[in-house]
């Protein structure tokens, strides 16, 4: 019995999807989230201190967040496509309705509102839109390459209702506002607009958007105007965050001060969060930092990979979506501790403490994992 579990002669529900999933991306996967548990015994403790908890409460809190995250994961890559598919849809729907209750009666934390209290926990909608929209956006735009000219039930052309729907996502993100979830869901839609085939009037009409965008987020939002003024100038305003980011990436060196013994960590607000990656320097160095990026760039391209193998054009432009908006969301905060771009208030997947975030990540890796499964042939 033992010997045959895993065999390829295992045709049990886990046996087919231990052989049909990408094993490589699920350890990855894997070795993010063991990062994120050791990191998050290294950036909350003090922060817990400071908001009067006790040091091991956020550590306990988002350990537990982990174990139903690692589940959910791996659950929704066993499940059968078509069931996840519908799945998709529905979250996505009830993500929607939340986002547009949010900015209306939603938690105010530092003068936004991106939270909504359900049933008395506290959850960010966007963060469900974030994956699910993707594989909505996919499913419209198949239309497109499956030649028709307009969708039966609406009478618009699939490119147009697309464009609609992400507008709406967009006009309620900004009212919230949360400039980075609307950044990364434009640049994945965009990806996989562009893949879709896109005229160049829709690249115009993109970059006109965009343009638009930009300086309405510039003259409308001060926050916006701040971070951008700070980092275009450097005596333009109080840069006391990314500077302690910087010193902590010194300080960390090659191979780090070690776990726990960072310094910096103590004066960052957001050390477990927006800059948890500035942690990861100073304690761990250089080539510690170097082996996330490389861990996150091994999962895009792997997904693209995997995706290219696929006939179905729906998975290819799901998958181009979800790794995309994975990457871009890992790619902005890093670069944000590095000040290499102005400061976006955007967690790092799997390391970022956060449940909303961590859970959702976790609903789109397993979506992700499931659309890249090879189908063996057996009834989904």
């Amino acid at each position: 019995m033992a010997s045959s579990f895993f065999s390829r002669t295992d045709t049990s529900l886990i046996g087919r999807w231990w052989w049909a999933v990408d094993r490589w991306m699920l350890l990855v996967l894997c070795m993010l989230m063991a990062i994120g548990c050791i990191l998050s015994f290294s950036g909350t403790p003090f922060i817990a201190k400071k908001l009067g908890l006790s040091s091991f409460y956020m550590v306990e809190k988002q350990l537990l967040l982990f174990i139903p995250s690692f589940f959910l994961m791996i659950g929704v890559s066993m499940l059968p496509f078509s069931f996840v598919k519908k799945m998709s849809f529905w979250i996505f729907g009830i993500s929607l309705f939340f986002l547009i209750l949010t900015p209306f009666w939603g938690v105010e934390i530092k003068g936004a509102r991106r939270w909504i209290n359900i049933m008395g926990l506290s959850l960010q909608p966007s963060e469900f839109i974030k994956p699910t929209f993707s594989i909505v956006s996919a499913w419209i735009l198949n239309y497109a390459d499956n030649d028709a000219k307009k969708m039966s039930f609406l009478e618009i052309s699939p490119r147009l209702f697309s464009f609609g729907l992400y507008v709406m996502i967009i006009f309620f993100l900004l009212l919230e506002p949360d400039l980075g979830m609307t950044f990364v869901v434009s640049c994945a839609w965009g990806v996989q607009i562009f893949l879709a085939g896109l005229s160049f009037l829709w690249v115009f009409l993109i970059f006109i958007l965009a343009t638009g965008g930009l300086f309405f987020a510039y003259f409308f939002f001060p926050h916006v105007s701040h971070r951008i003024d700070r980092f275009l100038d450097p005596d333009a305003g109080d840069r006391y965050q990314i500077n302690h980011s910087l010193e902590a990436f010194m300080n960390g060196g090659f191979f780090g001060l070690g776990p726990g013994e960072g310094i910096v960590k103590k004066h960052l607000p957001d050390a477990h969060s927006d800059f948890i990656f500035a942690v990861a320097g100073e304690e761990f160095g250089l080539l510690f930092c170097l082996l996330i990026v490389g861990l996150y760039a091994f999962i895009i391209f792997r997904s693209f990979s995997d995706t290219l193998k696929s006939s179905n054009y729906f998975i290819f432009l799901s998958v181009c979506g979800l790794s995309a908006q994975f990457g871009i969301q890992a790619l902005v905060n890093m670069a944000s501790s590095l000040h290499l771009i102005p400061t976006k208030g955007m967690t790092l997947p799997f390391l970022s403490y956060g449940g909303s975030s961590l859970l959702a990540l976790s609903l789109g890796m397993g979506i992700l994992l499931n659309f890249t499964r090879k189908r063996l042939g057996y009834s989904e």
